[in-house]
């Protein structure tokens, strides 16, 4: 027991050390130089920490690893049974204590994130069995909440708009504010590490992957915008982590299911995908993460960056001159799998310059073959090492090692208060964008257009929806006044559905149609040819990519909202009703359907009423 007592003496000496340095508490003449002393004897803390870990610790250090429950030590037997059968323990303790791993990754599918008091009781608990190993570790807990249409935590937490809404905005000091309260209500529940902001710069209308989650097709734009969220996420006392280096903005590939090339030149790169990087490390990023992708002119190997050690090492590392934390993109996407088997991926991750391997397909097998490519010497411990100390810097720059538990009252003081509600609100009302209003249709009046019909696709909802969007718009007019009935239509409307839709609409003054990614063979064009057919005005409101207006026949009015969460949508409401003014700008062109070399709405395009 006094074995352990003296361990945790050492990590909260280190933390108050490093904290004294981060803080500038050294503020006489002299102060860097002190500084510089305050983190030669952190570092030198740390490794006398490191050196007292096992070698099972120090490669257990290196995952962050999903664990199905809503608790760390008694999830519900179907969770039990999910981590028996994928990771062959019962519960996140287990998890823990059999593979010392220096992270957990909260999904909502993996029942995580139920609410935020359940959420702070798993993290306490996951904090607490990191405590009870043979060397006491914090963990970092992180979770993908990059806000729109990619959200793990859900209401009653308070939900942004989404990148490329924000980008439409185009206000950095929104930016920051959004990071900082999302920052904020994540540390209240015990998150210290987000996935976000999504750093790359999206100059492909047809990727699958990326899209909205960037801020936009402007490299310099989206530069200034992740350091903002960066700088308000820092604010927050939180880590944020820029992906997806080396940028996946180029390509008509998702690295979930396969394997993307980006055909950029080097100078392209240089020109298009680097800048948001830079921005961030400029900020005092604390993590960067990689894309399963292939770019031929910074790596002739075609190696996945992953997996590349000219782009991680040559590039973001030397060239860049990023020393924080890298982690990789989930290890179970195909992108990663396709070129090497699951026991490689882990050491070539490590030898190309990664620090965190995140959620492979199957623990053992990563795990063990990490540590077999130690002890063989294929992997210097010297590396591993290496990686460990820039992993723990960054729990003790979080104040882990001080103090990783939060509280009830501690939610209940921050997450979705009433102030942070509202910000969301004024957020969203900046990044509407109104395409085209022919005939000044909008704003409506509600004397002249009071009747509504809503009808559209209803995709999956993300985490910041309480219902289907033809509902949440539907529900937002009536509170704004208007009488408002929902149909919903799907993504790929049939001619039945097509039909009810035009009965719908007769005796109505306006129909909304929410639009969802429209291609050139979707049905949803033919529903708003033939609602425009019937003689009652039609609105469209792209709720994903804003790239849908090209798409489809003219109308009398279309707008872009960027996602379809709760709080975008009844911005959009605000605006189409004329309670606010339409203040969003493309963040990205928009091309001619049948010339993609023609712009029909350029970047910085949007009308005003």
């Amino acid at each position: 027991m006094h074995h352990r007592t003296s361990r945790r003496t050492l990590l909260t000496a280190t933390a108050a050390t490093v904290a004294a340095a981060a803080t500038g508490a050294v503020s006489a003449p002299g102060a860097a130089a002190a500084s510089a002393s305050s983190s030669a004897s952190t570092t030198k803390r740390l490794k006398q920490l490191i050196s007292r870990m096992s070698l099972e610790e120090k490669v257990g250090q290196l995952f962050v690893m999903r664990v199905y429950g809503h608790s760390a030590t008694e999830p519900d037997q179907a969770d039990i049974d999910a981590n028996l059968a994928e990771i062959g323990v019962r519960t996140a303790a287990e998890l823990i204590a059999k593979y010392h791993v220096g992270g957990i990754i909260y999904f909502t599918w993996a029942h995580n994130t139920r609410d935020p008091h359940q959420i702070a009781d798993l993290s306490n608990g996951i904090q607490r069995a990191g405590l009870a190993g043979p060397t006491p570790l914090p963990l970092l807990i992180s979770t993908d909440q990059e806000h729109g249409i990619v959200c793990r935590v859900g209401e009653p937490a308070t939900l942004m708009p989404g990148a490329m809404a924000l980008g439409a905005g185009g206000s950095s000091s929104d930016a920051r504010r959004a990071g900082k309260i999302a920052g904020t209500e994540l540390a209240a529940i015990g998150i210290n590490q987000n996935y976000a902001p999504d750093a790359d710069v999206n100059v492909n209308p047809a990727n699958p992957v990326i899209g909205v989650r960037s801020f936009g097709a402007d490299p310099q734009a989206v530069a200034a915008m992740v350091a903002a969220q960066v700088k308000g996420y820092q604010v927050a006392g939180i880590a944020s982590t820029a992906k997806h280096f080396p940028g996946h903005g180029d390509t008509n590939t998702d690295s979930h299911t396969g394997l993307p090339y980006i055909h950029h030149t080097r100078e392209q790169w240089a020109e298009l995908d680097s800048p948001p990087f830079r921005a961030a490390i400029a900020a005092g990023i604390d993590a960067i993460m990689t894309a399963h992708i292939v770019v031929p002119a910074l790596d002739p190997a075609e190696d996945p960056a992953t997996l590349s050690r000219p782009i991680l090492t040559g590039i973001l590392r030397e060239e860049l001159g990023y020393d924080g934390v890298v982690v990789t993109d989930s290890l179970g996407m195909e992108g990663v799998r396709t070129k090497y088997g699951d026991e490689r991926v882990p050491v070539l991750a490590l030898q190309a310059g990664v620090d965190q391997l995140l959620n492979p397909p199957d623990l053992d097998v990563s795990w063990n073959a990490l540590l077999a490519a130690v002890k063989s010497g294929e992997i210097s411990e010297a590396r591993l090492e290496e990686s460990i100390l820039r992993i723990l810097r960054l729990k003790v720059k979080l104040g882990l090692f001080d103090d990783p538990f939060v509280t009830h009252r501690g939610v209940d003081r921050v997450v979705g208060t009433r102030a942070h509600l509202a910000a969301a609100d004024r957020i969203a009302e900046h990044t509407t964008t109104l395409l085209t209003n022919d005939g000044a249709l909008l704003p409506l009046s509600r004397r002249s257009h009071r009747n509504l019909l809503v009808v559209g696709a209803d995709p999956a909802s993300p985490s910041g929806t309480t219902g289907p969007p033809t509902t949440t718009l539907a529900t937002a007019f009536g509170e704004l006044g208007y009488a408002a009935t929902a149909l919903s239509t799907g993504t790929a409307p049939t001619q039945a559905k097509i039909a009810e839709a035009v009965a719908a609409a007769h005796g109505k003054d306006a129909v909304i149609v929410g639009t969802y990614n429209v291609s050139a063979t979707s049905s949803q064009r033919t529903l708003v040819g033939a609602l425009v057919a019937t003689g009652v005005p039609v609105i469209t409101l792209a709720i994903r990519n804003p790239y849908d207006i090209a798409q489809l026949p003219a109308h009398a009015a279309s707008l872009a909202a960027y996602s379809w969460t709760d709080v975008e949508l009844r911005a959009a409401a605000r605006v189409i009703a004329g309670r606010a003014d339409p203040q969003g700008r493309l963040p990205v062109p928009v091309q001619r359907a049948n010339d993609p070399t023609q712009v029909l709405y350029p970047v910085g395009y949007g009308l005003t009423y």
